[in-house]
């Protein structure tokens, strides 16, 4: 059990490393496209085509995880991933690249990507016993954090120092370790159950764990949640880079708000490590977006760094209290060779509108916000948001920011979303 904890977290560390390689390219492609066109719409269009094949292949992602061994998934989604970078270094270097290139890499690597997801949590359960479960996955939540405060800070000195192109092969080095280390462990394989056996039909194995959140319909109510909040949020999430440009003027100020962001989701990992929540995860996850959704309405009404970093912070703490507490849950409540297909139903679930929320939000903030700015109608709402560049995109803000913290309070109010661990019986249970 010793040895397959140590792989556990040689697995998050180098996953970890790949990931600041991938934030970092993110990074520095926003920093020169919008330097280039002075446009929310191309940065938000990487957002979109990012998520766009997760509404389809996460379900086939899931069934991959649960049927084939999980090292190898992985190690296929790194690959691909290293890909994607491999065209993008080609083409910038080159002196060819445009924009749709890197559409095309976004899709690439987001359909390698889906099955990194499923496959490596599924495996947690297998690797760490349930008494160590929760502190590993609140340790697995502080990677992305990690990752979003290292990636911002180092960014800016390769950026000057070895432009896009440089990064670029900087991100391919990740992938590479990442794969490495990825082959040479070994992940134990679940033992069959009766709910996670294999179907006649391909097609309804694969949707088996849609099958299994159908059935059971307070989690499904999470999940429903999940996606509305994700909806508004995400739009909120791909203005960022645009937004605190466009306020601060400052390339500096973004690497530091964006790091604000990331000690935000840090800070709420370590609490939820040491804390563990309430009894009823419920009452952790719904009051906390709702202040998640009030951080980003605060947010939207600000132009000066400490008050947008204070924003930020408290905005980013609660979405990972969230995830720990409902990965929890399920790895608890759901069969170990059926986990890989409702992780995948989940994550599907709760992303469906995250794509029309990233498709809108550009051509929203270019075309009616911003140039709302110079209206006359502007003065009702220049006392919350203020004037100037970045006004338009504040005001879009405040109002996700709100409806955030509606959606929450309102499924909060249903009496089978508060009893959701009580109506939900244990897999061990079930077994017995």
């Amino acid at each position: 059990m010793k040895r397959n904890i140590r792989t556990f977290y040689a697995l998050l560390l180098t996953q970890t490393i790949s990931m600041i390689g991938s934030r970092m390219t993110s990074i520095a492609f926003g920093i020169w496209i919008f330097n280039e066109t002075g446009n929310a719409t191309p940065l938000t269009l990487v957002a979109f085509f990012t998520w766009l094949p997760r509404l389809i292949s996460f379900t086939f992602a899931g069934l991959a995880a649960d049927r084939f061994n999980r090292r190898y998934v992985m190690a296929f989604a790194d690959a691909g991933q290293a890909l994607g970078t491999v065209l993008l270094l080609v083409s910038f270097t080159s002196g060819a690249f445009q924009l749709w290139h890197l559409y095309a890499v976004a899709i690439i690597q987001a359909t390698f990507d889906i099955f990194q997801g499923p496959a490596f949590q599924a495996s947690v359960t297998m690797m760490i016993p349930d008494e160590h479960r929760s502190r590993a996955n609140a340790v697995q939540m502080l990677t992305s954090p990690a990752a979003g405060i290292i990636a911002p800070a180092i960014t800016g000195f390769f950026y000057a120092l070895v432009n896009v192109s440089g990064i670029i092969l900087i991100d391919l080095l990740t992938f590479a370790l990442s794969m490495v280390v990825v082959l040479a462990v070994q992940i134990p394989q679940p033992p069959a159950s009766e709910v996670g056996a294999p179907r006649r039909s391909m097609l309804r194995d694969a949707f088996a764990g849609f099958a299994f959140v159908w059935q059971r319909r307070p989690l499904l109510m999470i999940f429903v949640f999940t996606g509305l909040t994700n909806f508004f949020l995400s739009a909120a999430v791909t203005l960022q880079t645009p937004y605190i440009l466009s306020r601060t003027g400052s390339e500096a100020a973004l690497g530091i708000l964006l790091s604000s962001f990331s000690l935000g989701s840090l800070a709420g990992t370590v609490l939820m490590a040491a804390w563990g929540g309430t009894k009823r995860r419920v009452d952790t996850m719904m009051p906390g977006i709702a202040i998640t959704g009030l951080a980003l309405a605060v947010l939207g009404t600000q132009s000066s760094l400490l008050p947008m970093a204070a924003a930020l912070f408290v905005m980013a703490m609660f979405p990972p209290i969230n995830n720990v507490s409902i990965i929890s849950v399920l790895q608890i409540k759901v069969p170990p060779d059926l986990q890989g297909r409702v992780f995948a139903a989940i994550s599907q679930l709760s992303i469906l509108l995250i794509p029309i929320a990233t498709l809108v939000a550009g051509p929203l903030a270019d075309q009616v916000f911003e140039p709302a700015v110079d209206g006359a109608a502007w003065g009702l709402f220049a006392p919350l948001t203020g004037t100037g560049a970045g006004a338009g995109m504040g005001l879009m803000l405040l109002i996700s920011g709100l409806l955030i913290a509606t959606v929450a309070l309102s499924i909060y109010a249903i009496p089978m979303v508060r009893r959701l661990e009580t109506l939900l019986p244990d897999y061990a249970a079930d077994a017995v």
